[in-house]
């Protein structure tokens, strides 16, 4: 460290107050290093676990090896930003009405990749007009790279045992966005973990997602099933859904680090049409010409109005009060269902049966 000059020094400072004076709420710097996590992934995709998601299986050597994907990057700066808005409804309340959908709280308000990738695009002219122009490219989870192990060495947290990445002040409610550069920035220390021996991540996982500390099999994730997963989602998993039609945040919701999360300022993620705190009824009603409009600049438009119905299916299956009105409303939407959709609507009429 003491062999970098003082100007690139300087320079690093600047970038992380002026980070923070555009809403970031942290920023670090790391080199392209990424040997263990290049195994990692590897062994990730001859296991098979990443399921439908066949783009982790491509540019591999661009997602591990950043110079490959950005000629001559030497470092990448990170940043994080918070998300979990303050006047959403409680969430273990909404997960506890079975009559309601549960949102992941990351989707409820506008979508952030372009909220990130404007504020990481103004740090970067900031950088420029230190030093001239420079090679660098802005990332908000829009290409093959590796955010969460680049974050970790970046000092912005370590990967808990759920593999989402943990912060002591900030607990795990924040979006990641990176900046490749061709500057000799001084990195900052890696993040240490401190999951310690607690498990609770692990423990209260619906469907046992968490193979083991540290590992995540997305196959059986409801976050997976709900949003990457494109066909029919496995019988024997749908019981453990539960009310949650667009991703899953429990593993969140009882990490002990989450206790002490900052609610986020940003205006652009607080909640929009109740998605909070609205009942799987409405929503099934949403025709698709409905779901496009309630969902433009939403991260939930990006899985369709089939999968949408689809997973909204499973919740009203796994519902049990109003049968009566929510088998009626089944039985109508099937008639004119896709194929894909009236598959799940018919396992719900069989499963509300069971549960009568």
């Amino acid at each position: 460290m003491s062999s970098i000059p003082h100007r690139w020094k300087r320079l690093a400072k600047q970038i992380k107050q002026f980070g923070r004076k555009l809403g970031l709420q942290q920023v670090g710097i790391t080199d392209t290093e990424l040997t263990a996590s290049e195994t990692h992934l590897l062994q990730w995709l001859k296991d098979n676990r990443h399921g439908d998601m066949d783009w982790m299986a491509r540019y591999t050597d661009k997602r591990t090896q950043p110079d490959k994907l950005v000629k001559n990057t030497i470092r990448i700066i990170s940043a994080r930003l918070d998300y979990l808005p303050a006047d959403c409804q409680d969430m273990e309340s909404i997960l506890s009405q079975q009559d309601k959908a549960y949102i992941s709280r990351y989707a409820l308000g506008r979508d952030y990749h372009k909220l990130m990738r404007h504020r990481l695009q103004k740090l970067a002219r900031y950088v420029e007009k230190q030093v001239g122009a420079f090679g660098y490219r802005v990332f908000a989870d829009s290409a093959p790279v590796m955010e969460k192990p680049l974050a970790e060495k970046a000092g912005l947290g370590w990967m808990g045992k759920h593999t989402n990445l943990l912060n002591k002040q900030a607990g795990s409610w924040f979006f990641l966005g990176e900046i490749y550069v061709d500057l000799p920035l001084p990195v900052d220390k890696p993040s240490q973990k401190h999951c310690g021996s607690c498990q609770i991540c692990m423990d209260i996982c619906p469907t046992r997602a968490i193979t083991a500390p540290y590992q995540l099999d997305p196959r059986l994730c409801i976050s997976y099933l709900t949003i990457e997963h494109k066909g029919s989602i496995p019988p024997a998993l749908r019981p453990l859904i539960g009310n949650r039609v667009y991703g899953c945040d429990d593993c969140q919701i009882y990490c002990p680090w989450n206790r002490f999360a900052d609610y986020t300022g940003e205006t652009s993620f607080h909640p929009r049409h109740r998605l909070d705190d609205i009942t799987l009824l409405e929503l099934f009603a949403w025709d698709e010409e409905t779901f496009l409009k309630k969902t433009e600049g939403s991260a939930i438009r990006r899985i369709g109005h089939e999968r949408w119905l689809r997973n909204i299916a499973v919740a009203l299956g796994n519902c049990q009060s109003n049968k009566e009105e929510i088998t009626t409303i089944l039985e109508a939407k099937s008639q004119d269902a896709s194929e894909l959709v009236k598959e799940h609507i018919n396992w719900a009429l069989a499963n509300i049966r069971r549960l009568v």
